[in-house]
């Protein structure tokens, strides 16, 4: 088997079994990565993402975690690194949304957005990063939106969240870079996913009539810039937010 960009690395993606992280798994171990995913409640589909790293000859690994608790956190890097070894590539990708006017939003809503987002990124990324410093190496790629700059309604904790991310990783990227830790986002627009399907034929439409590019774009058009930051050709990158987003915004 031909050696790929990220031979020899072991990367972990957390909401891995669906949509954008699942096609970034799968890109990752196509790299020759091995990779363990969490999800929350999604053993079928995760079982299905592990069939899929193996069948490229690498190993994976999968478990339920809810990641707005540091504690789910902690115990799903301890349980993939007992199964693969320690985390070279960290994609914190697991998110949530809860629509409504802003004047309704519940702080029990408010609160589960952000500790999905915000909560869970950071204390998945302190989870593995004593790591990643006692080796001299690593990286960290953060999913954030395209929403973070653009905003939008009846969205507000999503955008608040994800705009968090945007400077969670920035500021993180100071204290890492140092150390050789490269801390990076990446802000997708509109994507084709379960998620966005869900919204029926009337918003993909929107969305298409407004994206410079005419279409959504697709799970693996995000796993490509995930592999980028992840690999050699992203040794560059630092605190850096990259936007594969058809020209729906533009910075």
């Amino acid at each position: 088997m031909t050696e790929g960009p990220l031979h020899g690395k072991i990367a972990y993606v957390t909401g891995g079994s669906r949509g954008i992280g699942r096609a970034i798994a799968l890109a990752f171990a196509e790299a020759g990565a091995e990779v363990a995913i969490c999800h929350l409640g999604d053993a079928a589909q995760a079982a299905t993402l592990v069939q899929a790293v193996t069948a490229r000859g690498r190993r994976g690994f999968q478990m339920d975690a809810d990641v707005a608790a540091p504690a789910a956190t902690r115990a799903f890097a301890a349980a993939a690194e007992a199964a693969l070894g320690p985390c070279d590539i960290l994609v914190n990708n697991a998110g949530i949304n809860i629509r409504g006017p802003f004047e309704t939003i519940s702080e029990a809503d408010y609160d589960r957005v952000v500790d999905v987002h915000v909560k869970g990124m950071f204390f998945m990324a302190q989870a593995v990063y004593p790591g990643m410093v006692a080796r001299g190496q690593g990286r960290i790629i953060n999913i954030a939106s395209q929403l973070a700059f653009k905003g939008g309604p009846e969205i507000v904790p999503y955008c608040t969240a994800k705009a968090g991310i945007v400077g969670f990783t920035r500021s993180l990227a100071w204290e890492a870079a140092p150390k050789g830790i490269q801390v990076n986002a990446i802000a997708p627009g509109p994507i084709e996913t379960d998620l966005t399907r869900a919204r029926g034929p009337d918003w993909k439409k929107a969305m298409e009539d407004t994206i410079l590019a005419g279409r959504l774009g697709r799970p693996e058009e995000i796993a490509a810039t995930a592999l980028l930051l992840a690999g050699p050709g992203g040794a560059f990158y630092v605190g850096a937010t990259l936007s594969p987003n058809g020209g729906d915004v533009m910075h």
